[in-house]
């Protein structure tokens, strides 16, 4: 069969014509109102029809012409009533006929009718008819975006998401719908996507949409470059640069210009630029595996580096306690370690003279402003010997039989009377105390049976050469003493 319209051969089975998109009627679809109508009105014509033909038959009655020419000519005037009226009823049936076509043909081409239609063939199967049906609409209704998202619907069910995905990019594309219909429109383009797996085209799509309400509704495919905390440019103090991402997901940087990738450093903390230029380059990767653009930054922070502590005692070997002293450049603190490795501000703090300790001891300070920059460091090496001294093992254990013997301790294990816990000594270093000579310095630990040991506020001493026990203590002006026990 083919297309009234255009000529073109249709399928069978085809009611679309597939080249003009005219619908193809074989035997119109008159509503139920229109055909009643149209039957009464046939009817009547019918039986005015029956009437007139049963006014004309011949009468017999015998009468002279004189007698019938006054009812002829009734009947004549009858007649021609009858005519009249015959073709008023004739000209009221074109029209009425002429409106129930033309109310028809409005109704065939409503955008209900059409979706009616368009679902009917969706319900046979037959999508290429309902989609068919459905762009002839859209030509007719442009903003009726229903038709677009069924035509989706029907591409998607026959499993052809590129096609569908076209269609609903047409509702994005053309700026000027509702934004409930540009809302749903994304959410069916990206749950599409979402179940193929396709989450770089999420990301794309989401990087182009000018609704940042709907950017935030689907925030977790997205993956935005990383923002940094401060602007770049030139500072006066050490910054805490912060890095963070729109989503979940892992932040990659470097500090020194280079191009980022995953197998570089990941940030975990605020990155912390003293004096100095650094160019911070960073990227995002999202849980979906989706790559961000790369963006640097950088900045140069102009500070005074504080000078290095200065230690008045020199490196070298000692036979007898000295006191280690620092001096700290102003607005600054010191920190110092004693294992060879740097210290930071999370080292030991120097907060007085420190005692010489036995052995060889390497000492590394510096000193750190209130902007957090670190000087150099300095260093000292320094070992003590101290000639005819007692171990200071040999020097714990005087102090312990020393307490056992005036009743501190109950016996050498450390119980005592006072507390159900147990007591420890431990050496600590040499401290020479004025001219009563040199002592090895023991702290007390005490254990109340968890464990753990806690220092309590006793520092014990033992003369390094006799064995004296005492316990360490100040005079009036604040030197120490040794209180012997």
């Amino acid at each position: 069969m083919k297309c009234p319209h255009c000529g073109n051969e249709l399928e069978e089975g085809h009611l679309i014509c597939e080249k003009c998109g005219e619908e193809i009627r074989i035997v119109p679809d008159f509503e139920p109102e229109i055909e009643n109508s149209i039957t009464e009105t046939l009817s009547t014509l019918a039986a005015l029809q029956e009437g007139e033909d049963t006014d004309h038959k011949p009468q017999g009655d015998g009468k002279s012409e004189a007698e019938q020419s006054e009812p002829q000519q009734e009947e004549e005037e009858v007649e021609d009533d009858r005519k009249i009226w015959v073709i008023v009823s004739i000209v009221i049936i074109l029209a009425v006929t002429l409106i129930a076509y033309g109310a028809y043909a409005y109704h065939i081409r409503t955008v209900d009718y059409r979706i009616g239609r368009a679902r009917e063939y969706a319900a046979n199967e037959n999508y290429a008819d309902a989609i068919a049906c459905l762009e002839d609409a859209y030509e007719d209704y442009p903003d009726v975006a229903q038709l677009l998202f069924l035509e989706a619907d029907y591409y998607y069910l026959q499993q052809d998401h590129v096609s569908a995905v076209s269609v609903l990019s047409r509702i994005i594309g053309r700026g000027d719908f509702p934004y409930e219909d540009l809302e749903e429109a994304y959410d069916k383009i990206v749950t599409i996507y979402a179940n193929d797996g396709m989450y770089s085209e999420i990301n794309e799509l989401l990087q182009a949409c000018p609704e940042p309400d709907i950017v935030n509704m689907f925030q977790s495919y997205l993956a935005l470059p990383p923002e940094f905390s401060y602007v770049e440019g030139s500072y006066a103090e050490v910054i805490p640069l912060k890095l963070s991402s729109n989503t979940a997901g892992t932040i990659y940087y470097t500090m020194d210009g280079s191009k980022p990738t995953r197998e570089s450093q990941i940030y975990t903390a605020p990155l912390f630029l003293e004096s100095g230029e650094y160019t911070v380059s960073a990227f995002f990767v999202n849980d979906y595996g989706i790559e961000s653009e790369v963006v640097s930054k950088t900045y140069v922070i102009n500070l005074s580096v504080p000078n290095p502590p200065e230690i008045a005692l020199y490196s070298g070997e000692y036979s007898e306690p000295m006191m280690i002293s620092v001096e700290a450049a102003e607005g600054c603190r010191i920190f110092y370690t004693t294992d060879e490795t740097d210290p930071t501000a999370d080292s030991v703090p120097y907060t007085g003279p420190i005692p010489m300790p036995l052995g060889t001891t390497q000492f590394k300070f510096v000193n750190i402003s209130e902007d957090g920059i670190s000087s150099e460091i300095t260093s000292r090496t320094y070992t003590l010997r101290l000639r005819g001294a007692i171990a200071p093992t040999q020097a714990v254990n005087a102090l312990i039989d020393r307490l056992v013997e005036i009743g501190y301790l109950e016996d050498a294990a450390g119980h005592s009377k006072r507390q159900s816990g147990v007591f420890s000594y431990r050496f600590s270093s040499v401290l020479r105390i004025g001219e009563n000579g040199d002592y090895y310095t023991i702290n007390e630990h005490y254990d109340d049976g968890t464990g753990v040991l806690s220092r309590t506020d006793k520092v014990f001493l033992v003369n390094v050469y006799t064995g004296e026990a005492a316990q360490l203590g100040y005079d009036e002006n604040g030197d120490f003493v040794a209180n012997l026990l």
